[in-house]
C-alpha cells in the first residue's frame, strides 16, 4: 500500500467555493459497498436509505473563530495567528505567519491592544508556536469572539458572507478549527423527519484540526504521523449505539470525524461502545476492522489524505476510486462545501 494509491487529479473547477442553498439541495452519490453499485440522488433523499431502529450519529462540534489578525509589537508588521488547541490556561498551540520572524519572545498585538500574545516556544514537530495570551479586559474567549474570524480551508478562496453557513445546524461545543463538513448538508427539518421515522439521532464530539486537510507526504501511509484530536462519546450515545446494534439496527456515522470518535470508543473485548473522553490518534487504513459503523455519510475528500484512506478502508479502494471518477465525470462538487456520498 502506497500513498499514491489514494491520489487522483481533482480539477480546480470542481472544488466548491460556496455551500448549497438550501443545505439539503446538494447532490448525493450512493455507493453500495458490496456490489459497487452507484446511484445519483439529492441529499434530501437520504431518509429513504434509513430504517426505523437505526441510529444516526453526528459530530456536534462547533467551529471557533480561530483566525486572528494582529501586528508584531516591535515592528508593526502584519501577523496572522490560527488557534489550534489549548495547552493550558490562555496558552495555545498556534500556526503563525510569517513563521520565520516570530521567534520566542516576540510580542503580538490584536485589536488595538484588546488582546496580546507572547511567543513562548517553537513546536518543532508541527512548525507551530506556543502562544501565551493576555487581555486588557474580559476573558480570552470574549476577546477571540470580538476579534476572530471563522477559518476556511485554504482551497476555499471566496469569502463567506455568513459564517454560520460553515456551522452545522446541530453545532454546540465550540472547539474546532474546521467544520465536520458532512454534517453541513442537514437541515433541522430533515433531522425532525428522520426522528419521526423512528431513527434515533445521537451525538459525539470530536474537535476537528487542520491536519484533516493535509495530504500525506510520505510514500508509505504507515509512516505518516496521524494528527491527535480530542473526542467525547457520552454514556447516552454509547447506550443508544449499543441498543441499536443489539436490536439489529444500523449505525450510520455522519462524517469521518464521527467514525473516528465511535471506533475510538469501541471496546474489542466487550464488543460495545463505551463512554469515553480523551485524545485519539486512531489512523484508519485499509485492513482496519470496523467494530461499530455500518454506513457512512461523507464528502469527497482531498487527494492523498487520511480521509481518502479511511473511506477506502470502509468501502474498498477500487470502489471508492471508481465512485470518485464517476463523480468527476458527473460534475459533482468536491471538498468542504461540495456534494455528499452515502456509503452503505
Amino acid at each position: 500500500m502506497r500513498t499514491d494509491d489514494f491520489d487522483y487529479d481533482l480539477p480546480t473547477g470542481l472544488i466548491a467555493q460556496h455551500p448549497a442553498e438550501p443545505r439539503d439541495s446538494c447532490r448525493l452519490l450512493v455507493l453500495e459497498r458490496v456490489s459497487g453499485l452507484v446511484e445519483h440522488r439529492t441529499f434530501r433523499d437520504l431518509p429513504e436509505y434509513l430504517r426505523a431502529g437505526d441510529v444516526l450519529v453526528v459530530n456536534e462540534t462547533r467551529v471557533l473563530p480561530a483566525r486572528l489578525i494582529g501586528a508584531k509589537d516591535e515592528t508593526g508588521g502584519a501577523v496572522e495567528v490560527l488557534l489550534l488547541r489549548p495547552r493550558y490556561e490562555d496558552t495555545w498551540e498556534c500556526l503563525v505567519k510569517p513563521g520565520r520572524r516570530l521567534k520566542p519572545g516576540a510580542h503580538i498585538v490584536f485589536g488595538d491592544g484588546l488582546l496580546a500574545g507572547l511567543i513562548v516556544d517553537v513546536l518543532e514537530e508541527s512548525g507551530g508556536r506556543l502562544v501565551r495570551f493576555s487581555t486588557r479586559e474580559g476573558t480570552f474567549m470574549e476577546a477571540v469572539h470580538a476579534l476572530g474570524e471563522v477559518p476556511l480551508p485554504p482551497y476555499i478562496t471566496t469569502r463567506l458572507d455568513d459564517p454560520e453557513l460553515y456551522q452545522t445546524v446541530f453545532a454546540a461545543g465550540e472547539h474546532s478549527v474546521a467544520a465536520p463538513t458532512a454534517g453541513l448538508h442537514f437541515t433541522q427539518e430533515m433531522l425532525d423527519d428522520v426522528q419521526r421515522a423512528g431513527v434515533h439521532i445521537a451525538k459525539v464530539e470530536l474537535d476537528v484540526g487542520l491536519d484533516t486537510f493535509r495530504p500525506v507526504a510520505v510514500e508509505d501511509p504507515a509512516d505518516h504521523h496521524i494528527h491527535t484530536e480530542h473526542y467525547r462519546v457520552s454514556a447516552q450515545t454509547a447506550g443508544a449505539v449499543n441498543a441499536a446494534r443489539e436490536r439489529g439496527g444500523r449505525v450510520i456515522a455522519v462524517g469521518t470525524t464521527s467514525v473516528r470518535a465511535l471506533e475510538s470508543a469501541f471496546n474489542e473485548n466487550t464488543g460495545k461502545v463505551e463512554a469515553a473522553e480523551g485524545l485519539t490518534d486512531l489512523f484508519i487504513l485499509p485492513g482496519f476492522s470496523f467494530g461499530v459503523v455500518d454506513a457512512m455519510v461523507t464528502n469527497f475528500h482531498v487527494p492523498r489524505s487520511t480521509l481518502m484512506m479511511m473511506v477506502s478502508a470502509f468501502a474498498g479502494r477500487e470502489q471508492v476510486m471508481h465512485a470518485y471518477r464517476t463523480a468527476m465525470t458527473e460534475k459533482y462538487r468536491f471538498l468542504s462545501f461540495g456534494d455528499a456520498m452515502l456509503i452503505v
